[in-house]
Formats: C-alpha cells, structure tokens, sequence
C-alpha cells in the first residue's frame, strides 16, 4: 500500500503489479491553503501562526535537521530553532518538540502533550510526517521546503486539514533553482496525490529497476529514444502487455530461446546481488 507520490512506486503499480485506486478523501477532510514563502517573509509565517493559535488552534513547524551542522551552517535545525522560537518568537505559547534523536517514551510524551493542547506548537523533523493525527492543528510550517521531497512534503502537509476548520501549509525556501521552484510550484497548485506523483514522476525520474535508487533514468537504449516519461511509461506499459501474452502462450518460454537465455542470464545476476544494466 502507499499514499505518498513516490516515482519508483508509481512505476510499478504501472507495470509490474495489479493495482486499487482510492481516490477520495477521508470524510471531512479540508482543503489546505499552500503557499511558498521566500525567508523574507518568514514573519508573515509566525503572525499566521499566532492568529491560528489565538483562536485555540496549534501549529507544526518542521525543519531538516535535528541539530546544527558545520557542513550546513545555512540550515536550521529543530533544537536551536526550539529554543529561538519559544524564547523569542513565541514566548506567550508553549512549544514543543519532536526529533528521532529522542528516545521512544520522550516521543510520545511529545506527540501526547500536543494532542491534549499541553503545547501550542510542535517544532519537529519529518518524524511528524505519519502516523501523528491532531485535527486541532491548522498550520503546518516547513523551514528549507526545498530539501524535502514532493512525497514528504506531501505527507507533511497531511498533517494539517484534519479538522474542521481551514488549514494552512507554508513551505519557506531561499532556493532560486528552477528545479526547487517548479517542484515546489507543484504542491502550491495540487493537494491531488495522483497529479504530484506524476509530476514527481515527471521531474525524479522512476529510478532503477532493479536497484536502489528511487530517482533518475535507468539508461536502457529504448528509454533514451523516448522524448519523455509519459512515451517511456506508454513503452513500458506495452511491453507488460505483450510479456503476460507470451507468458500465457507459454510459461517456460521454451518457444522463445532467446527470451528464455536473456531471462536465465537476469535471474542468475540478480541471485548474485548485481544491479543489472
């Protein structure tokens, strides 16, 4: 099962196993207002934020990391940003905290404060991204949106606009690559998980078939004559097709010698461990 736009598990709901679609909501489920906020504007973040909570709302921020790193001294971290926040930014709330450093009991302690309103706002990592529901919570934040993936930002999003009230999710990012815009462009425009796996499809790539990577082009000769993703998937797609045929006329391939050494070949480099090219 999967709810996230991931471009490898989309390629192989496409091609490689039989596939349930539900494409509906929960009931009562909100639509989210999302919009991408330069730093700059961060300030606007907080007033948003301070407004929701006011009104007896609360409030995610997520950062990247869990504490500060000389190797990326730009990059906030959930620690320090914790401390900032609550000495600085939101000394009248309470703010709570959330990272996978913390031990099991700590995280629950957290994750139950928050439920039960002990705190106002939760500052975490991406350990927020599933399995944490709070319908009171209106406003999710993400600090260097432009560092997560299309499919944690659209996990991460889904922690808001659980409830009944309108719900917000602010994705902060200096990036100016065209790349970290279009992709961010994407959620601000979509809160439908089949477009942004396509579009995360479209811009990622699939990954390797057989490997690891879950993003970038296999380099097989017929995909790299192919315009696009969306001809590659059509290929693909075809090529199922024409496989279950062959495979129904004959299942041991004995009428395809050649399909049947190439697949004897494959087979024995993939119960060797080799990542077939």
């Amino acid at each position: 099962m999967t709810a996230t736009p991931i471009p490898r598990t989309l390629y192989l709901t496409n091609t490689e196993i039989e596939t349930s679609i539900i494409d509906e909501l929960p009931p009562g489920r909100q639509p989210i207002q999302t919009t991408v906020l330069p730093p700059s504007q961060r300030r606007a973040a907080y007033d948003l934020i301070r407004r929701e909570v006011a009104q007896g709302r609360q409030a995610y921020i997520v950062l990247p990391l869990i504490e500060a790193s000389e190797q990326l001294e730009d990059i906030r971290s959930a620690i320090e940003e914790h401390q900032r926040l609550q000495t600085q930014v939101f000394a009248h709330f309470r703010v709570g905290l959330l990272h996978g450093q913390m031990t099991a009991a700590e995280k629950d302690a957290a994750i139950t404060a928050f439920r039960d309103r002990q705190s106002d706002i939760l500052v975490a990592t991406t350990v927020v991204e599933v399995g944490v529901d709070v319908p009171n919570a209106t406003v999710m934040a993400i600090e260097h949106a432009d560092r997560f993936g299309l499919a944690q930002l659209h996990q991460l999003r889904g922690r808001v606009g659980r409830g009944d009230a309108k719900s917000y999710c602010l994705l902060i990012s200096g990036s100016k690559t065209e790349t970290a815009q279009e992709r961010l462009g994407v959620l601000a425009q979509s809160q439908d998980g089949f477009y942004i796996a396509e579009r995360d499809f479209q811009l990622r790539g699939k990954g390797s078939d057989e490997g690891t990577e879950q993003s970038g082009h296999a380099g097989f000769a017929i995909e790299d004559r192919l315009p696009d993703e969306a001809a590659r998937l059509e290929v693909v797609q075809k090529a199922r097709v024409a496989a279950a045929e062959i495979l129904q006329e004959d299942p041991t391939l004995q009428k395809f010698p050649s399909l049947q050494a190439e697949y004897e070949r494959r087979e024995q480099r993939w119960q060797g461990g080799a990542i077939f090219t």
